[in-house]
């Protein structure tokens, strides 16, 4: 691109700010946006009062200072989410906004700490003693044990969410402005003004729907793809609640519906199913949901949430922490393993 876009310019900062409220609120994290230069270009949501006295004090606010554009830096080198702990060992986030391979901005996220001690995150400023300074901060003592503690799975689970959220919406606001653009130089000419926005408002809308029947295609495709993937049991008996399960991917399967489908009890059902498969069925079925979903992951770019909701978990952070219990790792980062093989 030949000019530097700015966030400014592409999203309503007043309905963005509404927006970074109400997550904070959500989420339990202090969050502000900046644009590329690192200059805020919003109002701090929910900034803990320890953070705020921190940052007010001359000495310590530099190193403050110090963390955020280390931390963006790191953020738009790695091109993704970036946790790290702040001089006072308190977590914070750098989730870059990058729209077509450009740079456009960043939220800056977190003011929590970690439920449980983890070492492999890194502290990328520390602070020499300084009495003046040190004393500020025994003063703030009651600040700092009121600030809300996550742990390590729910912070990595929101920064992904506002990593996928807020680099939509800034697309999509762009998509957007382009074709207003496009349709407004089209139909100036000859069409009135009120007619021109009326039929933007309308090709806007059709190009929203056609996008969201692709995706849905694309999801229904390879779902059904894996479908047609069909498991033929040793025991007869077991077909129908294998054919059953491969058909209905979204449902959370229980034994005794199993059993039902199969016409024996739910105490035959569940010996023969771990003789034919080697595991009990409370194992069997998560592990079998962790292999279609690592074949979404490899072969689509859904977001994690789709992907939790199409293979019928309730919430995406209970369909990451059983990912995790079996591949080790979260689908995101199997996602980037994956890709960069």
């Amino acid at each position: 691109m030949s000019a530097h876009l700015k966030l400014d310019t592409i999203i309503d900062l007043e309905k963005w700010q509404k927006l970074q409220d109400s997550l904070s609120l959500v989420t339990n994290m202090a969050i502000i946006t900046t644009d590329y230069k690192g200059v805020p270009v919003t109002k701090h949501s929910k900034c803990q009062s320890f953070c705020q006295a921190v940052r007010k004090d001359d000495v310590l606010s530099q190193y403050c200072q110090k963390c955020d554009a280390r931390g963006g830096l790191e953020a738009v080198r790695l091109n993704k989410p970036y946790l790290y702990l702040c001089h006072f060992n308190i977590i914070d986030i750098a989730i870059p906004i990058i729209v077509s391979n450009q740079y456009i901005g960043a939220i800056m996220a977190g003011q929590v700490k970690l439920k449980e001690p983890l070492l492999e995150l890194e502290q990328i400023v520390t602070r020499p003693p300084h009495a003046a300074a040190d004393q500020t901060v025994q003063d703030l003592t009651d600040d700092y044990a009121a600030i809300p503690e996550l742990s390590y799975e729910e912070i990595t689970t929101i920064s992904e969410m506002l990593y996928h959220l807020c680099n939509y919406i800034v697309e999509e606001a762009i998509h957007k402005n382009a074709t207003i653009d496009m349709y407004k130089q089209a139909l100036a000419v000859d069409k009135p003004l009120a007619g021109s926005l009326s039929l933007i408002d309308q090709s806007f809308r059709q190009m929203e729907t056609l996008k969201k029947e692709l995706e849905n295609t694309l999801i229904d495709s390879k779902l059904h793809h894996m479908t047609s993937q069909r498991r033929i049991a040793k025991h007869s008996m077991l077909q129908p609640a294998f054919d059953y399960i491969d058909a209905h991917k979204n449902e959370n399967h229980k034994l005794e519906e199993m059993a039902s489908i199969c016409h024996v009890s739910p105490s035959y059902f569940s010996r023969m199913f771990k003789k034919e498969t080697g595991e009990n069925f409370s194992i069997f079925l998560p592990r079998l949901k962790m292999e279609w979903a690592k074949q979404l992951l490899e072969t689509t770019d859904m977001p994690i949430a789709a992907i939790s909701n199409e293979l019928g978990f309730s919430e995406p952070s209970y369909f990451i922490k059983t990912f995790k219990r079996f591949e080790r790792i979260t689908p995101a980062v199997y996602r980037e393993v994956y890709q960069e093989k």
